[in-house]
């Protein structure tokens, strides 16, 4: 089972690798889009359907075509990536996002445990200029004391996260920058992950928001990748707490302090190569996804390729239909629902391990 997914990895590896290759050779890092082909996959792009005011669907431009500016030097970006056994997705993204940063924005990265292969994926890009900050804890801390340690150490105007196995469109931060420069009632704000099958219009539609020329996607989270997090929510809200059940109670912390929270839309998305519906996935087989499952995948007792499919099918719903009301989120009521979660992902491992 390891070895078949090795062997994938190295497949994926090898032809983003040549892509990349290619594509520096002729000048021109963009040209991956084109030269890469069915392969690669194209560079993430808005392809999803918006809602004009008289509730049909028309097509949208890329947002990051529509609203790239240049930030003022004042508008400075710390972004975090966390790495740990994956260097066949850590070379591929972690390139991909110092190639999207400008001069104002700085890339941290921390590694968890000792697995050689991608530490040497990583120290490849030491030197790199946008490469600002590397930390290797030799145990897997997870999520939370690396997110925490940027948070804590980075003076930026912005703090972001993207996780190894996110490809970043060109332009995403320029566009969620100018969006906060507009809007200073924005607090975090976040590109899209999911597939263009997931968005429901119909069921999106209530929360569906519009600020001057930004339109958002309004909830009270986020994934905890690839969103854009204001300094200053950070100095009110200040580090993950270890009871808190991840960046999404952070956000709703944020959320609940007044400030908006959502996804940029129409849609900056991020490739996410952990979805098996992704061409660049390595996720070809159930044996591929057993050999290295998410988190997220393990805390919802996911054992197979056609349950990751449709336990990321239900998120999608999930965030298009949850509820904006605050009291929704009063500390009982939280209580409760994580209760009840905790139960029925209790109740699905017994039935899998039964």
């Amino acid at each position: 089972m390891q070895t078949h997914f090795v062997d994938a990895g190295r497949r994926f590896e090898c032809l983003a690798r040549n892509a990349w290759i290619d594509a520096r050779q002729q000048g021109d890092v963009d040209a991956i889009s084109t030269r890469a082909g069915r392969e690669i996959g194209p560079e993430p792009k808005n392809v999803f359907s918006s809602q004009n005011r008289s509730g049909s669907l028309t097509k949208s431009r890329h947002s990051t075509c529509t609203l790239r500016s240049v930030m003022t030097v004042t508008d400075s970006v710390d972004i975090l990536m966390i790495t740990y056994r994956r260097p066949h997705y850590t070379r591929l993204t972690l390139e991909r996002l110092l190639a999207t940063c400008n001069e104002n924005m700085r890339v941290w990265v921390w590694h968890n445990g000792d697995h050689a292969e991608t530490l040497e994926v990583v120290r490849g890009f030491e030197g790199h200029p946008r490469l600002h900050r590397f930390h290797h804890c030799p145990e897997n801390l997870r999520l939370r004391a690396p997110t925490n340690w940027l948070f804590s150490e980075s003076r930026a105007d912005f703090v972001s996260k993207i996780d190894d196995d996110r490809m970043m469109p060109f332009g995403w931060a320029e566009t969620l920058v100018t969006a906060m420069q507009d809007e200073p009632r924005f607090g975090v704000l976040s590109c899209w992950h999911f597939q263009e099958e997931d968005y429901d219009p119909v069921l999106a539609a209530p929360k569906m928001q519009t600020f001057g020329r930004h339109q958002i996607l309004r909830n009270m989270w986020v994934a905890g990748s690839g969103f854009l997090l204001r300094r200053t929510c950070v100095e009110q809200a200040g580090l993950l707490r270890d009871n808190e059940f991840g960046f999404s109670a952070y956000c709703t912390r944020i959320a609940l302090a007044g400030n908006i929270v959502g996804w940029y839309w129409p849609p900056v998305r991020q490739l996410h190569l952990d979805d098996p519906r992704e061409p660049l996935t390595a996720i070809k087989s159930d044996e591929d996804l057993l050999a290295t499952l998410p988190l997220s995948a393990i805390r919802n007792g996911v054992r197979t390729r056609a349950d990751w499919i449709a336990r990321l099918k239900r998120s999608a719903l999930e965030v298009q239909s949850a509820s904006i009301d605050p009291r929704y989120y009063s500390p009982w009521r939280r209580k409760v629902r994580n209760g009840i979660a905790r139960i029925t992902r209790a109740l699905r491992l017994a039935r899998l391990n039964s």
